[in-house]
């Protein structure tokens, strides 16, 4: 049986993104990733600038901003703040709540022209996108299925994966609880339901897909993530 359709949340998740992806175009506009800040004071300048421009005052998980080996981690890790350097390469990871609408946007930029690291950044959206192809063509793929799928892809690329899942589901603040405790709430192992499903509340979910490549050297990494199924 088909889903029912949800336009007018589906519209407000789009918009939010659009708005969290118009952030991060500004951001590099007045050209604020550069060597010689601070992770932290980066942070803390993108939180302001998203204040200014749209007014946010919340955000539903931690901001994230890693250089360098930093890029290596894991979402849950805190690291040290870490000076930018001139050649690094630096992610991005803003959750933002427009309304009551959750954004989750990760975007990848690089300092200097290491090859290495500029062939990283390029290959973060074409995996991405094949993991979204690979979800569109296969009508009752579970979470569990996709995040088998993903690896694959980011292996058969020369690649390693710097996370234990791929993605989780978005909506209304606060719309699921995304602490680990709810397998079926991530792209990962074991999540066994199909992703294509009502939630709690009856409404279609909706998810985020993400990628979080490393380096063969295990110097550097690259996070790329945005909606995956509107």
């Amino acid at each position: 049986m088909p889903l029912p359709d949800d336009p007018a949340r589906d519209a407000s998740l789009l918009d939010a993104q659009d708005k969290a992806l118009a952030l991060f175009d500004e951001v590099v506009a007045r050209q604020m990733i550069r060597s010689g800040r601070g992770e932290r004071e980066l942070s803390d300048d993108i939180r302001d600038l998203a204040a200014e421009m749209f007014g946010i005052g919340r955000y539903w998980h931690k901001r994230v901003v890693r250089a360098g080996p930093h890029t290596l981690e894991p979402y849950r890790a805190n690291p040290p703040d870490r000076t930018i350097d001139a050649d690094d390469i630096v992610f991005l990871d803003f959750g933002p709540i427009f309304e009551q609408w959750e954004a989750d946007i990760g975007r990848t930029f690089v300092l200097g022209q290491d090859p290495a690291k500029l062939r990283l950044a390029d290959a973060l959206p074409e995996i991405w996108a094949e993991g979204k192809q690979h979800f569109d063509t296969t009508a009752d793929i579970t979470g569990a299925q996709l995040f088998a799928h993903v690896l694959d892809t980011i292996g058969a690329a020369g690649w390693g994966h710097g996370a234990s899942h791929a993605g989780h589901l978005v909506g209304e603040f606060p719309h699921e609880k995304i602490n680990g405790d709810d397998i079926d709430s991530y792209i990962t192992h074991g999540s066994e339901q199909p992703m294509r499903r009502l939630d709690a509340a009856g409404k279609p979910c909706r998810w985020i897909l993400e990628v979080h490549l490393v380096d063969p050297t295990g110097e550097f990494g690259g996070f790329h993530e945005q909606l995956l199924n509107i």
